[in-house]
């Protein structure tokens, strides 16, 4: 779920991010907190995070560009 520090951002809780995986390819997800999405390196694709919950649909992603794929770890 989602927490709100003091600074009001939204920020994922560190111990869904680590049992979350794409539905597409199971590889680990990356939190864009500025975005609100979970980020796949693997198979390119962003999935939203609304109303504090992550969507891991594939028809509800977003493909990622080049940049942002090279970007993740």
């Amino acid at each position: 779920m989602l927490q709100h520090p003091p600074t009001g951002d939204p920020m994922l809780d560190p111990k869904l991010l680590e049992i979350l995986v794409c539905p597409v390819t199971k590889a680990p997800l990356h939190y864009d907190p500025e975005r609100r999405e979970l980020l796949c390196k693997a198979s390119a694709l962003a999935y939203p995070i609304r109303d504090d919950i992550p969507v891991l649909l594939e028809s509800e992603a977003r493909p990622l560009s080049q940049e942002e794929k090279e970007s993740l770890p």
